[in-house]
């Protein structure tokens, strides 16, 4: 691979907005494309998959290399090196190519330096998952895969592969959803008519477990209480056919303005976005929802391959704060839902904490709830991570 000075210069720049901007990766990468529109599809998928790569292994290229917080060309160096990739001779890619393969090979054993992530979060991890961690924490470094969610409104699994075929875009079905597809081959899915007519949307395969999870039926009033922008409540609206009601809740405005874009592009005619202003919002829904979703804040730790950067930004004292978080929604939210009528928890987290601890705490203080079944999503079933718990109420 010959290596671009100009692509280079952009990755660095973009790596600089990320650690010391503090800018979410996906947001910087997407800064970077916008203001270079003269670049072609190859440029910018270099620039995008070697920032995400540099993210994914901060912590040991800069061990390695003994790189400062900010030299991000040295980074990049290690980078080249870590993909057989010569190095150009520019004063800033200088590199002692037989020091770093030795210092790799002194580091082997040292599972937090060579998986990349802080030994907080390692300990924390094998605190929770105990033997099963090194195996998900391996699987949090994959590059993650890109899944389509065929919107039924609109189309068919069959037909919508066979016209993405026809646009050079290759999928293959997934058997753990049958709205599924995945690419193989990344490549950018936005500009394709097919995906600004509403025939699809991209959602992690495991994502997409969640809104049948809730077992929603045609013509059922159903709650989504953290709705954000929307993507499992279209998933929600395709599976009720369009009849019955969605009633979208978020605190954020701007998410919810979001949702009413997406909706019109699906052909989703069925949901009603509110903007959660005060606690009365959720007095007004008291034992009036046949299903109820609460897909809570929480870490994130399942989508690190989707999100590496986030692995830098999370904290001890953040994980504390969501699972307060997540208690106080399930100490409320559930007042929604009618007797008989059914609920789902699900964070993307791995976390017990998070997960089946929490419906533990809340059905040992809410007798009139019980657990029908539960399911944990795993990074290392090649998906991002996720649990989901089905409770009704009786």
């Amino acid at each position: 691979m010959r290596l671009y000075r100009n692509l280079c210069e952009a990755v660095v720049l973009t790596l600089t907005e990320i650690f010391t901007g503090n800018r979410y990766a996906d947001k910087a990468i997407e800064k970077i494309l916008k203001k270079n529109s003269q670049w072609g599809a190859r440029d910018r998928r270099f620039i995008a998959e070697t920032t995400y790569d540099i993210v994914r292994w901060y912590r040991l290229f800069k061990e390695v290399s003994d790189a400062r917080e900010d030299d991000f060309w040295k980074l990049l160096a290690v980078w080249c090196v870590w993909n057989d990739i010569r190095l150009p001779d520019w004063p800033e890619l200088t590199l002692d190519e037989n020091r770093l393969h030795s210092r790799f090979e002194k580091m082997q054993h040292n599972r937090p330096v060579v998986e990349s992530i802080p030994d907080w979060l390692d300990e924390l991890g094998e605190k929770e998952l105990k033997s099963n961690w090194p195996k998900e924490l391996h699987a949090l470094n994959e590059e993650a895969k890109v899944f389509l969610r065929v919107n039924t409104l609109k189309t068919s699994r069959q037909d919508l592969q066979s016209r993405l075929a026809d646009e050079e875009v290759f999928t293959k079905t997934v058997q753990q959803g049958s709205d599924a597809l995945m690419l193989e081959e990344r490549q950018n899915v936005f500009n394709l008519s097919l995906f600004k007519d509403g025939l699809f949307e991209v959602q992690d395969a495991g994502s997409q477990l969640i809104a049948p999870f809730l077992d929603v039926q045609p013509g059922h009033r159903v709650v989504d209480a953290c709705a954000g922008g929307g993507g499992k409540t279209l998933h929600l609206a395709a599976l009720m056919q369009n009849k019955g009601r969605i009633i979208a809740l978020d605190t954020e405005a701007w998410k919810l303005e979001e949702l009413k874009k997406r909706a019109r592009r699906a052909g989703a005619s069925n949901i009603e976005p509110r903007v959660i202003e005060s606690s009365k919002t959720m007095k007004r829904l008291e034992n009036s929802a046949d299903r109820l979703l609460l897909d809570v804040p929480c870490s994130g730790l399942g989508v690190l391959k989707r999100n590496p950067d986030a692995k830098w930004k999370l904290s001890n004292e953040f994980i504390e704060t969501v699972k307060q978080a997540q208690k106080n929604i399930l100490n409320e939210y559930p007042a929604i839902l009618k007797p008989g009528g059914l609920m789902v928890y699900a964070t993307c987290s791995i976390l017990p904490s998070e997960n089946t601890e929490q419906v533990k705490k809340f059905l040992n203080e809410k007798k009139e709830f019980e657990l029908v079944k539960e399911k944990s999503v795993l990074p290392s079933e090649g998906f991002d991570g996720f649990y989901m718990a089905l409770i009704r109420k009786r």
